[in-house]
Formats: C-alpha cells, structure tokens, sequence
C-alpha cells in the first residue's frame, strides 16, 4: 500500500512520502516518534509523555509486535531520506474499524503537505479490505478543532457520542464515523 496523494482532498506535498507498516524491528524509531508525539502534542493522546519515557525495550517492543497482529495495523510516513513524518494505527473490533494514534511532525503538517492525506488514505483503503469491516470510527477531543474540520473535510461526521478524555475525565473525546460501504467515503 504506497501513499498516493491524488484527488479532490489531497494536497501537493513539499516532499514525497512513503508509506508502510510498521514492523517489529522498528520497536526504537516507533519509541523515538511516539516520544515525539506526547512532547507535541500530549492533548491528543491516552498517556503522558513520563509513562511512556518510563516503558522498557521489551515494553516498546511489545507494542511494535502489538501493531503487527492480525487485525491490526500502524501505518508511518517515511520521507526520502527514511525520516518519520507520520503514523496512523487502525484496528478492527466486530464491524468497524477504528482510528487512534494520529501524528504529523510539525514540519510536515499543514493543507500543502498531504501526509495527513497520504497515511488516511492507507487506513481507509485497509479498513475497506477488511470482511465484513463497515465503518471507520475516530476520537478527537473536544478542544481539538483543527481536526474535527479536516475530519469532516475527510467525509467524517460526528455520531453524536463522547467519552469522558482519559486523563481530565470534565474533558470529552468525540466520536466521528466515515462510512465504508455503499461507495460513500472519499
């Protein structure tokens, strides 16, 4: 599954990327962008950067193997060079798919970049090979409004359900759902 980034929601990048799965030998750059990730942007995530800067190599090479199981998978954008400038993880539960895990390196964020694009593209196109797979659910916080409009840009719509943020419980995680039958979706 390569990025491409075509269509009418698509950018043009400033670089190329790659897009692929992660593989358990990438267990020390999984734990770098992961690090990454909480110091950016700690709202959007389920733990705090001191829990994860506390995990051992066999904890951070569990979850590489984690993200590698059937059912499954975290997709990264490498650039030219092999450099991470994103990752998405999607998993199945029953009928629906499900989203988590979203990052962008700030160098690379933005409508002209197309990563964003490029690694969305992925899930939804492994989501759609999934059996019997017929939707694709996400969490965005509350607070997090730069998401919800590229979401819904996306062809997301809000399912009228929240859960309390993990780690401020007077906080909400909204959901939102893309359909994956039908032909509807971008």
């Amino acid at each position: 599954m390569a990025g491409s980034v075509t269509g009418r929601y698509r950018r043009e990048m400033t670089s190329p990327v790659r897009v692929r799965a992660i593989v358990p030998d990438d267990w020390p750059r999984l734990r770098a962008l992961r690090l990454e990730m909480l110091a950016d942007t700690p709202l959007a995530y389920l733990e705090t950067l001191a829990t994860a800067e506390a995990l051992t190599d066999a904890d951070w090479q569990a979850r590489a193997r984690r993200n590698a199981q059937p059912g499954s998978v975290a997709f990264v954008a490498e650039d030219e060079d092999g450099t991470w400038v994103g990752t998405m993880t999607v998993f199945r539960r029953d009928d629906v798919a499900f989203l988590v895990s979203v990052y962008v390196t700030p160098a690379r964020r933005g409508r002209d970049a197309g990563v964003t694009d490029a690694l969305l593209d992925n899930v939804i196109e492994w989501s759609r090979a999934q059996d019997g797979v017929t939707e694709l659910r996400l969490e965005v916080h509350e607070h997090n409004p730069r998401a919800t409009a590229y979401y819904r840009r996306r062809g997301f719509e809000m399912t009228g359900r929240s859960t309390p943020y993990a780690l401020d419980r007077t906080q909400l995680d909204l959901e939102m759902a893309l359909p994956l039958v039908g032909g509807v979706g971008p």
